[in-house]
């Protein structure tokens, strides 16, 4: 793989036509106001079963009491100036700024916010300053259910601290999922806005495949591929991570504003600038090394010749994060990026089974094999083929489901289940043969 690049170079490498072209798009929406801001409202409960807490709504004026989201939890009152100061770095400057984040990691937040209002790093923040109130973004935050998470918060994600004084000084969270606990086990999956189907296949297939391991789907709400991956944790309820290159009630592209909400209700939407900030082009470049860094592994799906999505491999490949990439038809120009990342060193990846081995702890996924889908398919009726289709992986699916996605009535249905079990294809999952799911010891899919 390439080797190390830092921001200015990320931001040349992957000054990429996709991304000029909506980028552009976005700051001409956000200077003139026309991204309409979105309500996305969490479910209350996250995808690890835990409830969340209550988020509390603030009326005009409130700061907020101590204790609150906003601010930790009851123990971490005390951080309310950190906290205050954070957010104010985070309008203060653009996303990445070193100098910024080598003067707060080395200051911390407030003293380094004092030092600024002093003019003792030059006039390069005063002039901004006059102009900050801090209180009134998280007002904002919490006016649309949102929380504050900072790096001295246990949901801080760990894998952002290897992006070191460029890691972002804050995050805004919509939604339950915790973001610790869901780093943990993380993949990024990312790729064109331009997206054949094939790609967008490829990139649900591996975001179904991953999430039903257990594994949390990074990516950036986008259009294409980003877009194709969320769809895909979300279609079996696995946990999923939007991180979006403006505030949080700038639902863009406004076409995927629906797919961010459900993100918002089920998993999480994230961005480190303040609610009202414009998704402009360096934002769209910058928010990817976020995505880098989320994932334990990032795989391209996609990618033509100056794709932005070239800029989140190098990040990955900077911050010494594995990178895969999917091969394609060699005649397609939307598949030159990955065959570009294969030729540099990526992994191939064919399968979400391939996907986790690269990801996941060092042998936990090593075992998984995957047998090629015709030769199981071979003499199988088309209602068989259908049903077979139909069944999950990990996950059961029960009786009245299945009948439902296969359009068979229960005699039917329960015959072909019993002719696929003979095959070694199919199996009950529980007592009563009430619910029914691929066969762990052989056919599609297998593991």
């Amino acid at each position: 793989m390439a080797g190390a690049v830092g921001a200015a170079e990320v931001f040349e490498a992957a000054g990429a036509e996709e991304v000029a072209k909506e980028a552009e798009a976005a700051d001409v929406l956000g200077a003139a106001g026309a991204v309409e801001a979105v309500e996305l409202q969490p479910s209350g409960a996250d995808l690890t079963g835990e409830l969340s807490p209550a988020l509390p709504t603030l009326a005009a004026g409130d700061e907020g009491p101590p204790g609150s989201v906003l601010f930790g939890g009851p123990d971490d009152s005390g951080d309310e100036a950190e906290r205050l100061a954070r957010v104010a770095w985070s309008r203060l400057v653009e996303p990445a700024d070193a100098r910024a984040g080598e003067l707060v990691a080395r200051l911390g937040a407030v003293a380094a916010l004092a030092e600024a209002r002093a003019g003792l790093h030059g006039e390069r923040y005063v002039n901004k300053l006059a102009g900050l109130d801090p209180a009134q973004d998280l007002r904002n935050l919490l006016r649309i259910g949102g929380r504050l998470v900072v790096p001295s918060d246990p949901e801080w994600p760990e894998g952002l601290n290897r992006l070191e004084v460029e890691m972002p000084f804050c995050l805004y969270v919509l939604g339950p999922l915790h973001l610790a606990r869901a780093g943990a086990r993380a993949v990024s999956i990312v790729g064109a806005r331009a997206a054949t189907g094939y790609g967008e296949h490829m990139a649900s297939e591996l975001a179904v495949g991953c999430a039903e391991r257990g594994m949390t789907v990074i990516s950036g709400a986008a259009l294409g591929i980003d877009a194709a991956a969320h769809r895909g944790a979300l279609a079996v309820g696995g946990p999923t991570v939007a991180v979006l290159a403006g505030g949080l009630d700038r639902a863009y592209p406004p076409s995927n504003e629906l797919l961010i909400k459900e993100v918002g209700r089920h998993g999480a939407v994230i961005s480190e600038v303040p609610i009202g900030s414009a998704p402009t082009r360096w934002r769209f470049i910058l928010r990817n090394r976020i995505i880098a860094a989320l994932g334990q592994a990032t795989c391209v799906v996609e990618a033509g010749s100056r794709s932005g999505t070239m800029g989140t491999a190098e990040w990955a490949d900077r911050l010494s994060r594995p990178v895969g990439a999917v091969p394609g038809p060699v005649t397609s120009p939307s598949s030159y990026g990955a065959h570009r990342l294969l030729r540099k060193g990526a992994v191939c990846i064919t399968s979400a089974a391939e996907l986790c081995e690269l990801a996941g702890p060092i042998g936990e996924f090593a075992d998984e094999q995957e047998s090629p889908v015709s030769a199981d398919f071979t003499g199988l009726e088309p209602r068989d083929l259908r049903v077979l289709d139909a069944l999950p992986l990990r996950a059961a699916l029960a009786l009245a489901a299945l009948g439902a996605a296969v359009e068979q009535d229960e005699g039917s249905l329960l015959a072909s289940l019993a002719r696929l079990e003979l095959r070694g294809l199919a199996e009950p999952a529980g007592p009563g043969a009430e619910q029914w799911r691929r066969a762990r010891g052989g056919g599609p899919g297998k593991e």
